[in-house]
């Protein structure tokens, strides 16, 4: 590795975070421990702060150090995108990593993936499925799909698509207990509910054009739509949950829709989130541009 200059500063701060220790980086590097030593000593001289605290058994970042940690892993990833896009006539190749929610990420983006990867072979997809929300500034992730409406970020957001909610429960538990004619026969029912903090407590519905909510309850409450869309499936009670999750099971009559006159339409919209501006690197840009092409939910 080169190690000259800032950038090689860099990518030898990087190495040191990585590996876990001064001694496993300088293996990893091909230097001294000493070496690596000087460097971190030379890049806190100059930033004229502690950007490490080391101990006999561990490394530990300062504040500081955790700043500069996450800027030098952007601008080395830049810095790679530029030499890669220059050295291979601007085609789009290198690691693209991509967050998703699990349920929404199995249902919808692991088939665009497949595709995408079909168009793009030199482009390797590291795809994250989980309910976290990745720090994208902090090189977490290139491009993260995330439902709502987003907080004031530095970060750029491009609409790839939106999703209602429908109340749905199966064949069998309706049978078993009766079908809710008005949205407050829910309250004689078992309903499932999301157990996450931004979840809403009350279901919405709307009358006579004036919306209302009602407080429901159950026995059963879950951080997954995929998880709740089972439980109604095998009967276990009312669920109100995202159109994706429920779309197959709907078509197949595995669930049925209900108080669709009292639907408010509400919508979420549904966000491909990434780092913008100039130095977007093109597989970020060619992966967000398939995603607004072909995202259906």
């Amino acid at each position: 590795m080169d190690i000259g200059g800032r950038s090689g500063d860099m990518a030898v701060f990087t190495t040191v975070a990585e590996e876990g220790s001064l001694s496993a980086a300088a293996r990893a590097l091909g230097l001294t421990p000493s070496a690596v030593s000087r460097i971190i000593a030379r890049t806190e001289l100059r930033l004229g702060t502690r950007l490490l605290l080391r101990t006999t058994r561990a490394i530990t970042f300062t504040a500081e150090g955790e700043a500069y940690l996450r800027g030098a892993r952007r601008i080395l990833a830049d810095m790679a995108e530029v030499e890669e896009a220059i050295a291979d006539q601007g085609v789009p190749r290198g690691r693209l990593r991509v967050s998703a929610a699990l349920g929404h990420g199995r249902l919808a983006i692991v088939p665009l993936v497949a595709a995408f990867s079909a168009r793009y072979p030199n482009i390797t997809v590291d795809l994250s499925l989980g309910d976290e929300v990745v720090d994208i500034l902090g090189g977490q992730a290139d491009v993260a799909v995330r439902f709502g409406h987003l907080p004031d970020s530095p970060l750029t957001a491009r609409k790839v698509g939106e999703t209602g909610q429908v109340v749905v429960a199966s064949p069998d538990y309706l049978q078993r207990h009766g079908t809710p004619q008005q949205p407050e026969d829910l309250l004689q029912h078992n309903c499932l509910r999301f157990n996450f903090r931004r979840a809403e407590p009350n279901w919405p519905f709307i009358r006579d054009g004036k919306e209302f909510s009602l407080k429901v309850c159950g026995n059963i409450e879950c951080s997954s739509g995929e998880a709740l869309a089972q439980f109604a499936r095998v009967g276990a009670g009312i669920a109100r949950i995202g159109e994706f999750s429920v779309a197959e099971d709907l078509q197949r009559g595995d669930l049925v829709p209900l108080l669709q006159a009292w639907n408010p339409g509400d919508r979420e919209p549904i966000h491909a989130v990434f780092v913008g501006g100039s130095a977007m690197p093109a597989r970020v840009r060619v992966f967000v541009d398939f995603l607004l092409e072909h995202h259906r939910m």
